[in-house]
């Protein structure tokens, strides 16, 4: 299967969801639907076998399901919920990132008291120190799902610690835990 999610020997077959065993979720089967649409759309408007060369090959192209391999949420809804997206920093030392994590607790951020009595909770990022992007990260305690949606767009956009400091979020709710995150990170140096 290759990133536009074509079947090998079959120019006109493409495969999404649990058949191509790349991401057995249902919200990344239907990511990968609109990849594999665009890609067919593509092809029937130019009359051709396939999307523009390029713009197939190219990671977060528009025929390309690049989430699959870089910013794939997945949430797990016990209780306590745990939601992760990216790379867990053992995965990416293993890929060869020179990378830190930082961890906060979700029950010591403003909004945590508001959100249940005696909340409590994890969270971590995991950074790339060359880059200083976000590379993965893992929230643990009620509602983390909803947590788990900003690092997915942190990861995929691969949106610098500079800039993520200025995403301010509402206060009192949960997703403070983003600035204690960032301050742990700012903190603990290189």
């Amino acid at each position: 299967m290759d990133e536009g999610l074509r079947v090998p020997g079959h120019d006109w077959l493409y495969a999404v969801g649990d058949v191509n065993h790349r991401a057995l979720l249902t919200h990344q089967g239907k990511y990968q639907a609109r990849i594999a649409g665009a890609a067919i759309a593509a092809r029937a408007a130019a009359g051709t076998a396939a999307p523009d060369g390029a713009a197939a090959a190219e990671p977060w192209g528009a025929y390309a399901a690049t989430a699959d391999t870089r910013a794939l949420p997945q949430a797990v809804f016990t209780d306590p919920e745990a939601a992760a997206v990216g790379l867990t920093l053992a995965e990416a030392e293993r890929a060869g990132y020179r990378a830190r994590a930082v961890d906060h607790d979700l029950g010591a951020v403003s909004g945590a008291g508001l959100y249940a009595d005696g909340y409590r909770g994890r969270a971590r990022m995991v950074v790339d120190l060359d880059r200083e992007v976000l590379l993965g990260a893992t929230f643990v305690g009620a509602g983390a799902a909803e947590l788990v949606h900003a690092a997915t767009i942190a990861v995929a956009g691969e949106v610098p610690i500079a800039r993520l400091w200025h995403a301010v979020p509402a206060f009192p709710t949960i997703s403070e835990v983003w600035l204690r995150l960032l301050e742990a990170y700012r903190d603990q140096g290189d």
